[in-house]
């Protein structure tokens, strides 16, 4: 499990081992220069004599240049491989034999050192290896106190000795290869829940940039310190956060979050940012109770929230309709129907007729009123493709001029302004056509209402961001009174006798399943001005 958990290196060598080879790399460039040193010191003196001292120096001084090599190509970037460990290890076992065959033999104080690198193979390749390790320094030591006693007349002690050496080393390895392994498991254990830890702080991230709920963390003056994707739509009108980490709260929330801190209890109102962006709802909390001087705030669209409530409402009016459509219809055509003939007969007196156009007229209405409310229930889900729309806009302004007469069988006049560089938008064509189609015949017709002639202008930009397109469609009639501004897109409000008062309902509706928007804004001159602005389009409907 351990070797598993750990990182590895492209060439086998786990980042753990190979941090402590550095460290044991200096242990023996130490061990190096300390015995190059005792060179210069006389043997009887340290009442060691050397049996065979040219082998010795040259072994020595050997040593000390390989180590010293080593440790040039670590710092130089060498990243060792679990083989170079490997044979580093055994080397040193033979390297410290060999010194201790051409000195005093086994007594000689550098015996202990065969228990460290014993200790350290352990340590850096805690497996069978290890206790390869412990059993060539055994089999070393035993050879070079047999080959004392039988060459130099050493006691027979020192077999015993060499013997009590090699309980050391397999001591050492079995002991040593428990506490690393057990190291290792916390090791990965810690690795394992770090990696958690971090993929949960990545998820999390991820849901708090992907909710639909705004997120904005402020600190009491409204500096916003962090803010996520939802927010940055509904403040700025921008997708994705910028860290931009100079900007406030816009004015309207820097005077709930004022409200607020002088009475949290307190409810905000609701509030709209830009003319063109929808109505929200903004909730205030320290984000820590105690300490923090950090506000988060929360940000609900209301329209959301509007749209679920008209919808569960529309959508039981929708069934209601559906089931009387029947039952409806059939006496409305009787009614309809008897009108016409009685408009046709040629004895019917003026105030007579115009109770029949009155009748036929309504019965028209109703007719429409149901037709729409059957639209709202069997709605179909957005068929969203990646649109161009310059092109898009250039056919839709041909084909309904085609399709249109308003004054003697003369199209309407329709202006198209495309700005340059304009965004591709992913939305269902059919559906943003009827958004445009109600648009343009209610801004004609009260346009010729007003002016007396059809006109109309098709303006298609591209947000602040460059990410979002837009369309507007600003008409030259009488505009809307402010009183009713907030009401246009309700079900069933009109200002016109003869309309049913859904028609901008369904468009706001049709652009909401397409992750549009469509807003009134506020106009300096007369008329009215409808934008839609679509969704980014790589965001997926």
């Amino acid at each position: 499990m351990a070797s598993t958990t750990r990182r590895i290196d492209r060439r086998g060598a786990p980042t753990q081992s190979r941090r402590l080879f550095r460290v044991y790399n200096l242990y023996r460039i130490v061990i190096s220069l300390v015995l190059t040193g005792l060179l210069f010191v006389d043997p009887t003196q340290l009442n060691q004599p050397l049996r065979l001292a040219a082998y010795y120096q040259v072994g020595v001084l050997g040593y000390l240049m390989l180590n010293i090599g080593i440790g040039l190509m670590l710092v130089g970037g060498l990243n060792p491989s679990q083989r170079q460990i490997t044979l580093s290890v055994l080397l040193d076992i033979l390297v410290i034999h060999l010194l201790l065959f051409s000195s005093s033999g086994i007594t000689n104080g550098l015996a202990n050192l065969i228990i460290i690198s014993v200790a350290a193979g352990n340590i850096l390749t805690p497996s069978r290896m290890g206790i390869f390790y412990a059993a060539l320094a055994a089999i070393c030591s035993l050879t070079v106190a047999g080959w004392g006693v039988m060459v130099h007349g050493d006691s027979v002690d020192n077999i015993v000795r060499a013997g009590s050496l090699g309980i050391l080393y397999f001591g050492a390895a079995l002991i040593l290869q428990s506490v690393t392994r057990r190291m290792q498991r916390s090791e990965a254990l810690a690795d394992s829940r770090a990696r958690s830890i971090i993929e949960l702080e990545k998820i999390n991230e991820q849901i708090i940039q992907r909710m639909r709920t705004g997120i904005v963390v402020t600190d009491q003056d409204g500096r916003i310190r962090l803010a996520n994707a939802a927010a940055e739509e509904l403040l700025f009108g921008i997708t994705g956060y910028r860290g931009h980490q100079s900007r406030v709260l816009p004015v309207a929330l820097l005077e709930g979050l004022g409200a607020w801190q002088k009475d949290p209890r307190k409810r905000p109102e609701p509030c709209q940012i830009q003319p063109a962006s929808p109505m929200i709802q903004a909730s205030f909390t320290r984000l820590d109770e105690e300490s923090s001087d950090l506000v988060l705030v929360f940000i609900e669209d209301l329209s959301k929230v509007t749209q679920q409530a008209q919808q569960m409402k529309l959508a039981s009016l929708g069934r209601l309709t559906a089931g009387i459509a029947h039952e409806i219809r059939n006496p409305l055509g009787a009614i309809s129907h008897a009108a016409q003939l009685m408009s046709e007969s040629g004895d019917i007196a003026e105030p007579d007729q115009r109770m029949l156009d009155i009748i036929q007229r309504h019965s028209v209405r109703v007719n429409g009123i149901i037709e729409n409310v059957l639209d709202l229930s069997r709605r179909r889900q957005a068929d969203a493709r990646l649109i161009d729309l310059d092109q898009w806009l250039t056919d839709f302004v041909r084909d309904y001029q085609q399709s249109t007469s308003h004054h003697n069988g003369e199209p309407p006049t329709i202006t198209l302004d495309l700005a340059p560089d304009l965004p591709a938008a992913r939305f269902d064509k059919s559906q943003i056509e009827q958004v445009l189609t109600n648009l343009c015949d209610n801004g004609l017709r009260y346009s010729k209402r007003h002016t007396g002639t059809a006109t109309l202008t098709l303006r298609a930009s591209a947000t602040s961001d460059g990410e979002r397109a837009y369309i507007d469609v600003e008409d030259q009639g009488p505009g809307i009174a402010e009183a009713h501004r907030h009401s246009v897109f309700e079900p069933f409000f009109t200002t016109d006798k003869s309309g049913t008062g859904l028609g901008l309902y369904l468009a706001r509706e049709l652009c909401e399943t397409n992750q549009a928007h469509l807003a009134l804004l506020e106009g300096d001159g007369q008329g009215c001005c409808f934008r839609i602005t679509f969704a980014p389009s790589g965001r997926l409907i």
